[in-house]
């Protein structure tokens, strides 16, 4: 079973997020999602300005075997984005919480994020039945 770091946040979409500075969170797939998806050939992000909203669909990951959506765990502006994944997107497989990070963005309700799933929940939602 794939280890799930106790300081991060989850979504029910097997999303990651990492508080940043005081209203910023560093968001990416769970390894647990990364597993499932299997090799990761493309990543479609949103670009560094725009405003999502939690729940709405924000780009995609490519792998060998399906394409899934990536949804906005949380309502903000991005902020950031990993340009490495453009040339290198089996970054999301080989480090998921690390180099394979995805968007930052900056939050416009800091509940939003505290929220969301703590490690434990996590823990619980992927053990196996």
């Amino acid at each position: 079973m794939s280890s799930v770091p106790q300081e991060l946040r989850f979504t029910q979409e097997h999303e990651w997020l990492a508080s940043g500075d005081q209203d910023t969170v560093r968001i990416g797939i769970t390894d647990y999602a990364q597993q499932q998806l299997g090799d990761v050939v493309f990543v479609q992000l949103p670009q560094v300005g725009d405003n999502v909203s939690q729940g709405e669909t924000i780009g995609e990951v490519e792998s060998t075997k399906s394409v899934s959506d990536l949804f906005a765990p949380v309502t903000g502006e991005v902020v950031s984005r990993n340009e490495d994944l453009e040339e290198q997107p089996e970054l999301v497989n080989s480090d998921p919480y690390g180099a394979g990070w995805m968007i930052e963005v900056r939050l416009a309700d800091r509940k939003a994020f505290e929220d969301l799933l703590d490690a434990d929940a996590y823990g619980e939602l992927i053990a196996p039945e």
